[in-house]
């Protein structure tokens, strides 16, 4: 059947020949006034996504031609060009003038890669955001879903000719990744080039400029450990691995071991730059436009020196002949290099490409780099600025909730976040809007207004409805939707503070959840406690723990396609490593340690009705147990987000006691560690969201 179409005009004739007239009731004129407005804004809004989708196929087809022409005529000509998510240091959030496979795609989600070639462009991106993926690619673009379709290495190595060559700028892919496409290639004596200069930046014109914004020493108060300590220990495992020196690529490692911080990439306290650390002498490479004197001269105090971004390519390959010299001023402060006899470099597999063909390639030791894991272990300092942070954060989500929940009720009629009624269907004229975007600015304010507060941890996902089921929705002030107290909202959100960086996720509904909603919501809920309760020997990994998540939603056969935990920076970026709870193979490679945090995440996304997903930051302990099979020691979880979940939607009938009680006692600490940080009304409404439940 062909669609019907609907244009202004029939909705004001429909208006014109209703039953309301002049003599009709105010009320009833007010209330067809409301539906007439609501139905031209369903209008005007379709009009302007097939508008916007015209403008996005022309500019794709444009782009993909330029990029085309220049594929020809490249030395040797490419059959393919692969454009990957990642900058130079294969960051999973980067700056605006990094965003190139979002340019040429018009695909705004944090993970994915685009290949082009001669006749084809192909998007691949995992299971968070197919979704959203279908609606913001054109039609020029085909999407490949991650875990269904072949990866791309397969793709390339079975749709290209023999001998084909595969173009790809090598600061922008990773060692390991490089690796595995040759080893695919190699069937087909295809060949992988990397390209003199980026052909994305040939054709984008309106690329923005570099950033120069400045560097800032992270306080000792707030890093816990000195830049001397790190580097002792650093230099202690080059000697134990018989290296002599590393190449550190990944932003957060190198902010976290010089003990800066920065604001060159949204969402992410980083700054642009690279360091190598030998046996002797320690350097910083950046824009020296963003080092203040202040900088400098901390700097040279812990014996690095600063140079030039660029000199990192040169400098690499000084390194690889043993040629790299450093200052007067630091050899000051450098160690004695004849305690270092070995010659090896070591090189982290997930690191530039580029700066690894720099080097002597039987000369590098390609391990995972050792900040990773001392990074993710966290010191008292850091553990305690954790906890601070998710308190401060906590109060303002609940002040959050408390806004939203009267907004809901006196804008929209809504029974609100205690009440399971159906919405207050009045004929009252409302005023005023709530949209996904305003009341996530709102949610914004209230962090901003608590100390040591810098921004947000990664753009705010706020969506409502059938958004909710874009496991990464991420709302545009012109598309964004408006919210409905007939639907379920889900906010995911974080933010940075000096002392910590937070995630948390709550689901709520306004209105009258179905059973099915709740349903589904204590599945989510009972994997959520399920993980969080968990005890396990020391050398679990996240692999074998993310089941437990999942076993709730698996006895109604129902999943969900992303991982259940990730690590948070202290200070630093929201996703970090090395470990995870995840069924990905990589879960597997670091287990789980004390003083590590790793988020609790489970969800459940029925497309196109809502979605559900319940996030806690935990900090892993040892645990205490009766016994202690094999002396291996066991470890158990410690949750340090507070805020309420919605004891409306769940179907408590599903609770076990041991689950409502660790409900309860949740609640009952929210009320006592928020208490401080909230006034008598804000507390009241807490007190109410968190009263003991039966089961």
């Amino acid at each position: 059947m062909a669609e019907a179409k609907t244009s202004v005009t029939d909705i004001n004739v429909s208006f014109k020949s209703s039953e309301v007239t002049e003599k009709s009731h105010p009320s009833s004129i007010r209330l067809h006034q409301v539906h007439l407005q609501s139905a031209q804004t369903t209008v005007f809004r379709e009009r302007e996504e097939r508008e916007r989708e015209r403008e996005l196929t022309a500019m794709a087809e444009e782009t993909l031609a330029s990029l085309r022409s220049l594929m020809a005529s490249h030395c040797p000509p490419l059959d393919a060009l692969v454009v990957p998510s990642e900058d130079y240091h294969q960051s999973e959030y980067v700056s605006a003038r990094d965003k190139r496979r979002e340019f040429v795609s018009g695909f705004n989600g944090s993970a994915g890669l685009a290949l082009i070639t001669a006749n084809e462009a192909l998007l691949w991106t995992d299971g968070r955001y197919f979704l959203q993926a279908e609606k913001q690619l054109s039609n020029e673009w085909k999407l490949m879903r991650v875990g269904e379709d072949p990866t791309v290495d397969i793709w390339m190595a079975d749709n290209l000719a023999s001998n084909a060559a595969i173009g790809v700028d090598p600061w922008c892919i990773s060692v390991d990744t490089a690796q595995k496409w040759e080893r695919a290639f190699a069937k087909k004596q295809q060949k992988l080039i990397q390209t003199a200069t980026n052909l994305v930046d040939e054709v984008w014109t309106s690329r923005p400029p570099p950033e120069t914004n400045p560097v800032v020493v992270q306080p000792l108060e707030f890093a816990g450990r000195s830049v001397e300590d790190k580097l002792k220990d650093l230099r202690e495992e080059l000697m134990q691995e018989k290296a002599r020196a590393i190449v550190l690529t990944a932003l957060d490692e190198v902010a976290w071991l010089y003990n800066v911080r920065g604001s060159d990439v949204d969402y992410s306290p980083v700054v642009h730059a690279y360091a190598i650390v030998t046996s002797a002498a320690a350097f910083f490479y950046v824009d020296k436009r963003k080092v203040s004197s202040e900088v400098s001269s901390y700097m040279e105090k812990n014996g690095i020196e600063v140079r030039d971004y660029g000199e990192v390519s040169s400098d690499a390959a000084l390194l690889a002949s043993n040629k790299l010299s450093y200052s007067n001023a630091a050899k000051e402060n450098a160690h004695d290099i004849s305690q270092n006899p070995n010659d090896l470099i070591w090189v982290d597999p997930g690191s530039c490409f580029a700066l690894y063909s720099k080097l002597n390639l039987d000369k590098v030791f390609l391990h995972s780099s050792p900040l990773a894991l001392a990074k993710a272990l966290k010191n008292p300092v850091e553990i305690e600025g954790l906890k601070n942070a998710h308190i401060r954060d906590g109060a303002a989500v609940v002040q959050y909730l408390v806004w939203l929940d009267k907004q809901m009720q006196e804008i929209y009629g809504a029974s609100g976040y205690f009440v399971d009624s159906e919405v207050n269907k009045n004929d009252k004229l409302r005023t005023g809007k709530l949209t996904e975007v305003s009341v996530s600015d709102k949610l914004e304010e209230f962090r901003a207004s608590k100390e040591h507060f810098r921004g947000l941890s990664f753009p705010t996902i706020s969506s409502v409805g059938p958004n909710g089921a874009v496991i990464h929705y991420s709302p545009e002030p012109e598309t964004c939707a408006e919210l409905d107290p007939n639907s379920m909202y889900l906010f995911d959100s974080g933010a940075q503070y000096v002392d910590g960086t937070t995630d948390i996720t709550r689901t709520v509904h306004f209105g009258k959840p179905t059973s099915h909603e709740k349903a589904c919501y204590t599945a989510v809920l009972k994997g959520h406690i399920g993980l969080g309760n968990a005890r396990f020997p020391n050398g679990t990994t996240g692999h074998v723990l993310d089941v437990l998540a999942r076993i709730p939603l698996w006895k109604d056969g129902l999943d969900y396609r992303h991982g259940t935990g990730h690590g948070i920076g202290s200070y630093l970026n929201v996703h970090e490593g090395p470990h995870q709870i995840s069924f990905r193979p990589a879960a597997r490679n670091v287990p789980l340690q004390p003083s590590m945090t790793v988020t609790d995440e489970p969800g459940y996304y029925e497309d196109g009705n809502f979605g559900i997903r319940l996030e806690n930051v935990l900090v892993v302990k040892e645990a205490e147990t009766k016994f202690n099979f094999g002396n291996k020691g066991y470890l158990s979880f410690e949750h340090i987000t507070w805020a309420p979940y919605q004891t409306k939607l769940m179907d408590l009938s599903l609770l076990v006691p041991e689950e409502v009680e660790w409900l309860n006692k949740y609640h009952y600490r929210c009320r006592e560690i928020l208490a401080p940080f909230l006034d008598n009304s804000e507390m009241e409404w807490l007190k109410k969201a968190t009263e003991p439940v039966l089961a």
